[in-house]
């Protein structure tokens, strides 16, 4: 009768992580708009440089390549946290995450932009990585920036977690977004409308959310509704 009782506590706790769990489903999305972050990252007819002199001083400086690196696990780990913490606030930052990566696809699409970069000869393991990244992704889709934009819904979206658990946040969302300058990824005015771009997105999802889960909540009723009545 114990390990009945057992085995029934474990299966309920599985069933509940599961549950918990779940809304990370959404995140499959993101790599969808990828997507589309590809095929307009190249050469149009008509491309700009927002390169200034302020940027031309800024120094090349390859350890900020770590934290550029680290965008994704720390995009993941931080969602988790706050899906953890508070699943309205979870939905609200990967909705803002969503609209913020539309908003910059379609600016790409009206204005496409290029950063030059310096030549990285190989000397030493951040160096190649550089290269790697370099090599990977090519100069263009530079206005907002992407790393820096969603940075800044991370430290939005963690405003709910105990502070002893959001510095560490935000001191690696913060050298996320110096990184983007200090290899030479984008610029300041990328950085400015990244952050920028952030703080909308963040605002309206906040304020569609509430409109959408109500429309997917009637519909629902309705749909119970049919499926009694038949």
């Amino acid at each position: 009768m114990m390990n009945m009782n057992l085995n029934l506590k474990i299966s309920s706790g599985k069933q509940r992580r599961s549950v918990q769990y779940k809304p990370l489903l959404w995140l499959l999305v993101i790599p969808l708009l990828n997507i589309v972050y590809e095929l307009l990252n190249h050469s149009g007819d008509n491309v700009h440089s927002l390169v200034t002199s302020l940027d031309v001083s800024t120094p090349f400086i390859p350890v900020f390549i770590i934290p550029y690196v680290l965008w994704y696990p720390f995009l993941l780990g931080v969602l988790v946290l706050i899906l953890r913490k508070n699943v309205q606030k979870y939905y609200q930052t990967v909705l803002a995450l969503c609209m913020g990566l539309i908003l910059c696809d379609l600016i790409y699409i009206c204005f496409q932009t290029m950063v030059p970069r310096p030549e990285v000869a190989p000397n030493g393991f951040l160096h190649q990585l550089v290269s790697l990244v370099y090599a990977s992704d090519k100069p263009f889709n530079c206005f907002p920036s992407i790393h820096v934009l969603t940075s800044t819904l991370m430290i939005a979206g963690s405003s709910i977690i105990r502070w002893k658990i959001r510095i560490p946040i935000v001191v690696v969302a913060w050298s996320i977004i110096a990184s983007t300058l200090f290899i030479k990824q984008h610029v300041i005015a990328d950085v400015i409308a990244g952050m920028l771009a952030a703080k909308l997105v963040f605002e309206l999802s906040g304020r569609l959310l509430p409109f959408l889960q109500n429309r997917m909540a009637t519909r629902n009723a309705k749909g119970g509704r049919y499926e009694n009545h038949k």
